[in-house]
């Protein structure tokens, strides 16, 4: 009798490449060079998993060749209609091979077979020589594999577990009887992706039901004169091209290729190998995961030479025989000191205060700057020479001791340098010091060179000065269970660790200084982004009063509300069920309320049934909207009513979200602890959260002020349309305007619906809006949705043409930019890759737009905050959302904070048309708003 002891694993190389580059698309992993790695590091964190998870004791890659199939004899049509590689991924491909050459696995191809008809022969083959195979594949083809010891293994993704199935899930999955009947199920309804016709018309549900009644292709051809109307003409008409399908999708299983067991074996990995090539790839936390903490990469090394067909040359060498390994605090001299004494302390201060410009740095207890306590701090003038300087656990003597450091911190003749150096500022103000002076901040600047990128210390470090700085979990640990905190760990250590930090920091601030120049983004930086950072500094520390008991109370409300649509839905479904499980609900939804026979499934086999796919069926039964209500309202109970309590500060009684500079590639603000962009407004209920939030006191009042259509403003200004800058001048309704142009009729004539329809064209049009897209969005059919735009751009040649020039120039250059600068590279704007490229070209619309605003708030954020501090006023900003200032207002100095904040934010920008602030006050923010 076999024993299937033996565990091999059969990757379908390219569908996992794939798979790997578009998990990454909304957020592509490009490193230093310019270089998307995402299909790369995808494929390889994928295949790292599996050989530390399931430990195969055999494994090999399939791949595809460029040389034409036996399927492409049989139909020369055979994937025609697949998009082009995009180039990223083109271009990983040659990395890919090598990685997998470095893991020392077997890459298996054979011109005339695709990789689907490699792994069926060594899978068929395998099962015979005693092996259990998994095919590592999201491809729903190699159902027909499927034996007992032949089973299917999807890797895990976008949150989702592994799945493993055999016979039963794909007899489940295919609703047959066997496993090989998913060859007649696919020879029945075809393969847009593939491009195998099958019978048109013939979807999933008639196809199950045609193998149900007849098992297979041949016999539903042989009886097509039992089928009825419709079905029957066309099984008799396309019963060529049925049989023909069946084939195409038919994996082949006697492939001419050998099963040689023995170079199936997962070997050590070649870690010199993989050692230069994540050095070049800079996959540094990959490479110590895979090759252990002693391997330390260099980014100093030479690409590999790629050949005109994307394959790697024999003659290419990886790495410069000469290149220097990566450097650490082992081997570079350095000079590290401790001021620990009156007297080395005077020293130290009397260094800092001769020089231009210093470096600073600070050890904490915590990562929330208003709740974490200082531990040290390190300072650095020059490459290679630091100084750190321990402060007492006691509040008072830490206190004493950072009181020596004020006048030298606030001195504003001297330059202060330092990484997220908001951090700092805002941890010292809990120390009475408010750090003055120029500033800059290594970060940001990076930021604006590569907002793509990772921008912390030491991907930076090892990026620009070939340095792998000390990890902060070499000295706190690793897991959050059991770490120590900086103020646990010896004096020693931590004076090497901060005082590196600070050495760090100033040879990135030489590095960036003159890129920002080279770059034409100084101005940029010095005048807005740099500028910006006190104005979080005093938000964030101001935080902002929130109403616990107002959240209490709407706490008990949610929760009878929730309890009262949940009866709803069982009792308009007839059952009871746990509507929080997408698996459950898609059953009650689709298998047993039969609301839509075309219901898409997920890659799990599961019904899909989040808000976008639900929100299209809304209409067609009355338990889709009562399970968005109880969505929302569990995500308005969990997420901010039941949440934002435990939020308050001891110190304060007030939440300080923090603001995040260096996250939105638009420039956008982004907030954090907790996330005040994302409070729902559009729905009653998520706009009662802004009643708990309060002024300080009785002597205050909220006043929050809105840029109104900011962004349409932009568009006429920036494209200069003559037509839509009039509608603004005359200070007409935009939607009203645009719908009296776009419908040709009189003002007084524009209808509800017109007006609706006008507004989601004007503000979809920027992002790109399709017709298609257009008439999803209002339920209107696609000719009249193309038709809306088509006499939109006629009315408004001039916003066309700034779309169409604005798409060429990022073609030509590779980027855009907004009014002030800011830059956003867009590197797949040439793609041959259709839904890329358009991605892409979305984006060159866009960005400038979005840029141009979050630009604009900030430029009124620094001279309101400047006025403000120059009036002594004690009002406050608190709050930036979106296009929304929020400010505790005392209210005896409420008039002329309103008329600083309406000049600041109406003259921010110069543009060609009127911007328009709106202003409320309230005893809370809803009212306010």
């Amino acid at each position: 009798m076999t024993k299937y002891t033996k565990k091999l694993f059969l990757l379908d190389g390219m569908a996992l490449i794939y798979r790997a580059y578009f998990a990454f698309s909304k957020n592509p992993r490009i490193n230093s060079k310019g270089f998307n790695t995402s299909a790369v590091l995808g494929f390889t964190n994928t295949l790292v998993d599996i050989l530390k998870k399931e430990k195969p004791s055999h494994i090999a890659v399939a791949f595809d060749t460029m040389a034409p199939t036996t399927r492409h004899d049989d139909f020369t049509e055979y994937k025609a209609n697949r998009e082009a590689m995009p180039e990223d991924l083109a271009a990983s491909i040659p990395w890919i091979r090598k990685v997998i050459e470095g893991f020392r696995i077997p890459l298996i191809e054979l011109d005339g077979y695709e990789a689907d008809d490699v792994i069926g022969t060594l899978s068929c083959k395998a099962e015979k020589a005693g092996f259990t195979t998994y095919m590592m594949t999201p491809d729903k083809d190699f159902g027909q594999l499927v034996t007992e010891h032949t089973l299917i293994y999807k890797p895990p993704f976008m949150g989702n577990k592994a799945q493993v199935m055999g016979i039963q899930q794909v007899l489940e999955k295919f609703k047959v009887k066997r496993t090989d009947q998913v060859i007649d199920i696919l020879g029945l309804w075809g393969d847009s992706v593939d491009n195998i016709p099958g019978i048109p018309g013939v979807g999933e549900k008639t196809a199950q039901q045609l193998i149900s009644d007849y098992d297979n292709v041949e016999n539903i051809i042989a009886n097509a004169d039992k089928l009825k109307g419709k079905l029957k003409e066309k099984v008799i008409a396309f019963a060529d091209q049925a049989i023909l399908s069946k084939k195409l999708a038919t994996i082949i299983c006697d492939v001419p290729i050998e099963f040689k067991e023995q170079e199936l074996l997962v070997e050590v990995p070649d870690a010199e190998m993989l050692t230069q090539i994540f050095a070049e790839l800079e996959f540094r936390t990959l490479a110590k995961r895979v090759l252990g903490d002693d391997h330390v990469v260099s980014s100093n090394t030479q690409s590999l030479t790629m050949t005109d067909d994307g394959n790697i040359g024999r003659e290419a060498e990886i790495v410069k025989a000469d290149a220097e390994p990566m450097e650490t605090i082992l081997t570079v001299k350095h000079s590290y000191h401790l001021a620990d004494t009156p007297e080395k302390i005077k020293q130290l201060i009397g260094k800092l205060s001769a020089v231009k410009s210093f470096c600073f740095d600070t050890e904490t207890t915590g990562i929330d700057a208003n709740e974490a306590e200082l531990v040290g701090m390190s300072f650095s003038i020059s490459k290679g020479e630091a100084w750190y300087v321990p402060v007492a656990d006691n509040y008072a003597e830490a206190h004493e001791t950072v009181a020596q450091f004020k006048p030298l911190l606030e001195n504003e003749a001297i330059q202060k340098v330092g990484q997220n150096i908001k951090y700092d500022m805002i941890l010292l103000k809990w120390y009475d010091v408010e750090v003055k002076g120029p500033i800059f901040d290594t970060m940001l600047a990076h930021y604006l060179l590569e907002p793509d990128m990772r921008h912390n210390m030491n991907v930076l470090a090892e990026t620009y000065l070939n340095y792998s700085p000390v990890h902060i979990e070499d000295l706190i640990g690793e897991k959050k269970s059991t770490q120590i905190t900086m103020r646990e760990v010896a004096v020693g250590e931590v004076k090497e660790y901060a005082s590196e930090d600070a050495d760090v920091t100033m040879q990135l601030k030489e590095k960036f200084e003159p890129l920002l120049e080279k770059n034409k983004l100084s101005k940029l930086f010095n005048e807005v982004e740099t500028p910006l950072i006190p104005v979080l500094v005093k938000m964030e520390t101001e935080g902002v009063t929130v109403d616990s008991e107002v959240l209490v109370a709407m706490s008990g409300e949610l929760e009878k509300d929730i309890a009262g649509i949940e009866k709803e839905i069982f009792d308009s479904s007839g059952t009871e069920f746990n509507i929080a499980s997408p698996k459950q609900l898609g059953e009650v939804l689709f298998d047993h309320l039969k609301i839509d026979a075309k219901a898409k499934k997920t890659k799990t086999g599961q019904y899909a049934t989040g808000e976008d796919v639900l929100s299209k069926i809304a209409d067609k039964h009355p338990v889709i909207n009562m399970v968005l209500d109880y969505r929302e309202l569990q995500k308005l109970k969990s997420t901010y009513v039941d949440t934002l309590p435990k939020m308050v500060n001891q110190r304060t009684g007030r939440i300080h979200t923090q603001y995040n500079q260096t996250v939105a590639s638009t420039g956008r603000l982004s907030s954090i602890n907790p996330n005040l962009q994302n409070i729902p407004i559009r729905t009653e209920k998520g706009r009662e959260i802004r009643k708990a939030f309060v002024p300080r006191s009785k002597e205050h009042t909220l006043l929050s002020a809105d840029y109104s259509q900011i962004e349409l403003r932009l568009v006429a200004s920036v494209s200069g349309d003559n037509a839509m800058i009039e509608d603004f001048n005359q200070a007409l309704d935009i939607h009203t305007a645009t719908a009296s142009k776009v419908y040709d009729v009189t003002i007084e004539e524009v209808t509800a619906e017109m007006r609706r329809n006008a507004k989601m064209v004007n503000f979809g049009i920027i992002y790109g809006i399709s017709a298609f897209g257009l008439s999803q969005r209002l339920n209107i059919p696609r000719k009249e949705a193309a038709h809306i735009i088509e006499q939109y751009f006629k009315q408004y040649p001039d916003i066309k043409a700034y779309m169409d020039g604005s798409i060429a120039f990022a073609r030509d250059n590779g980027y855009v930019e907004t009014l002030l600068g800011r830059k956003r590279y867009l590197r797949d704007i040439n793609s041959r890759n259709a839904t890329v490229r358009g991605f892409a070209e979305r984006n060159a619309i866009n960005a400038p737009i979005q840029g141009s605003a979050a630009d604009m708030i900030k430029v009124a954020m620094i001279n309101v905050h400047n006025d403000i501090q120059k009036a002594g006023m004690r009002s406050a900003m608190i709050l930036q959302v979106h296009d929304e200032l929020v400010f505790d207002a005392l209210i005896s100095e409420l008039d002329e904070l309103k008329v600083i904040v309406k000049q600041r934010m109406e003259s921010a920008l110069p543009l060609k048309v009127p911007v328009l602030v709106e202003m409320g006050t309230g005893s809370n923010w809803l009212q306010a708003h």
